[in-house]
């Protein structure tokens, strides 16, 4: 099973860990972590590094 991280680009803070799905539905991204809790952010996907488990996030803050 391959689990991410993902980050916050603007300061490279971590959002979630643990994360097992990630759905987009315009600008908004679901994030879904291997427990079943969610966390809905407005923003768009940079970067997904499937060999180190990293996925970079611009937010709309």
């Amino acid at each position: 099973m391959c689990l991410a991280t993902v980050y916050k680009e603007q300061d490279n803070s971590v959002i979630f860990k643990n994360v097992s799905r990630i759905d987009v539905d315009g600008s908004t991204i679901t994030l879904r972590d291997i427990m079943g809790d969610e966390r809905k952010l407005n923003g768009k996907i940079l970067m997904v590094d499937l060999a180190n488990s990293i996925v970079k996030l611009d937010i709309d803050e």
